[in-house]
């Protein structure tokens, strides 16, 4: 999607205005026929509420153009994104291929909130759909910004980077796992290179060398080769030493192993990298808007497959913190990558606040469903600032306990841990055990993703699919506390 600013737009076959609550009175129409588009939205019952619309057509400069009316609640931020997404979620495939936004009534932070929503709505991928009819094909390429202050505003600079970390992950996300498996996820990053992440990149050989026996077990059944690639960011020009960590699980393509998944959706697997897809968006959405704070981002990559080299349930093996881990199930794989990924991280960069993110349990879904993602920290304040940043952002979380009394279901009788417990709190089991990865001192947060990378129905700033879950909340919660 195209954006472009102008005091004037040249030949829109759109335009946009924004309307608050009850505000369609006075709302601001800069139309020939404003008297009769407003009487037709009242007739209408369009009440100005958030993400509600109205469309209509009428003449201007001897022209016909669609008009349609967004609404933007009380004008707050996540008001003003639902309405962006409304408009462009009603003008994508409609045959516009031209809109106009008014700016009317809406000061800087709200046109650029608007416009963060359109430019997050306006995401998706048909890369793969070659027999596409012509009314489902996307047509609006381009969106006039009626404000030329706003091509250079910082606020809109920084929300488009965001956005533009989003459909990193979304892309990472979406892609099948017959094109993105480890070594091509990341080459997919490599163009984090250029907007001055460093890499460094982790293989086979490096990780048996240092040890990993619990990430590559998960990896050994495939012919796919692991990575661990871990990307800095350093805005500080080194004047925050220790760096924030965030770490991804990144099983490009799980099939459970010998744990075999059912085969009825199977093929959704291909998104159990959405941690790590949003470790990656992260680290894009933060280079590309200059982020004042220094941070790594850490992704443990594998493919999980069943051939005759994968591991078994009953096998033992070693980790790289030298904790040795009975797995009693394949399909417990993720929390095998974490524990030798946040090992790595820890030992590497010697943070001093640890995030990770993972698609890690079916349990969360059943918890959460799909309207919340599930915390878990050894921290309340890191608890609390993320989930106040989740809920500014639009990616809300809920807390969820550790306690020494879940320990017992993952003690094992001939190794130091299960990686599974029994049939209860099967979410909480699975963080206790990542939890015997955090060394002390390290504040240290789980964010278990599952139910929230992937939507099976469109919201306010998504459609179907890839939702991107996760960089606006760890790039707000970055603003909040590392850049103040």
């Amino acid at each position: 999607m195209k954006f472009t600013f102008a005091a004037s737009p040249s030949s829109p076959d759109a335009i946009a205005f924004a309307v608050g609550k009850d505000e369609l009175d006075n709302a601001t129409l800069s139309l020939e026929q404003a008297d009769m588009v407003r009487a037709a939205a009242k007739a209408a019952r369009f009440e100005g509420k958030t993400g509600q619309t109205f469309q209509t057509f009428v003449t201007e400069a001897k022209s016909v153009v669609q008009v349609i009316l967004t609404g933007i609640g009380k004008g707050e931020r996540s008001d003003c994104e639902a309405a962006g997404g409304a408009v462009v979620a009603k003008l994508l495939t409609s045959g516009v291929k031209h809109l106009a936004i008014d700016n009317s009534g809406l000061d800087q932070d709200q046109l650029a909130r608007l416009l963060f929503g359109a430019k997050l709505r306006s995401w998706r991928i048909d890369k793969y759909r070659t027999t596409m009819p012509e009314q489902n094909k996307p047509t609006l390429v381009e969106i006039t910004v009626m404000d030329t202050g706003m091509e250079s505003a910082e606020v809109w600079q920084d929300l488009s980077a965001v956005a533009d970390g989003v459909a990193l992950t979304r892309e990472l996300v979406s892609e099948p796992a017959n094109v993105i498996y480890p070594e091509s996820f990341v080459e997919r990053c490599k163009e984090l290179e250029d907007m001055g992440v460093e890499f460094t990149v982790l293989g086979q050989e490096e990780m048996e060398k240092l040890g990993m026996g619990a990430l590559l077990g998960v990896s050994q059944g495939s012919v796919r080769p692991p990575r661990l690639l871990a990307m800095r960011w350093d805005g500080t020009n080194g004047a925050q030493k220790k760096p924030l960590a965030l770490v991804g699980k990144g099983v490009t393509f799980d099939t459970g192993g010998i744990s075999l998944k059912p085969p009825a959706g199977m093929e959704d697997m291909k998104w159990d990298m959405g941690g790590a897809g949003a470790v990656a968006g992260t680290m894009k959405a933060l280079a590309g808007r200059k982020a004042r704070v220094h941070v790594v981002g850490v992704c443990g990559l594998v493919e999980n497959m069943p051939d005759g080299n994968a591991q078994r349930p009953g096998d033992v093996v070693k980790s790289m913190s030298g904790q040795t881990i009975e797995v009693i199930n394949t399909d417990a794989e993720g929390r095998l990558v974490l524990c030798d990924a946040l090992h790595w991280t820890q030992e590497t960069f010697e943070p001093e606040v640890v995030v990770n993110l993972a698609t890690l349990t079916g349990a969360i879904i059943v918890s959460l469903g799909n309207e919340h993602a599930g915390c878990f920290s050894n921290d309340d304040d890191l608890s609390d600032n993320l989930l106040a940043a989740g809920k500014t952002a639009g990616d809300p979380l809920w807390r969820f306990p550790l306690s020494a009394a879940y320990d017992k279901q993952i003690n094992s009788p001939i190794a130091d841990m299960k990686n599974v417990g029994g049939k209860g709190a099967g979410s909480i089991t699975a963080a206790q055990f990542l939890k015997r990865f955090i060394k002390d001192g390290v504040k240290w947060a789980h964010l278990d993703i599952a139910g929230m990378a992937w939507a099976d129905k469109p919201g306010p700033v998504w459609d179907k699919g890839a939702t991107g879950f996760g960089v606006r909340l760890l790039d707000q919660y970055v603003a909040d506390h590392f850049e103040k």
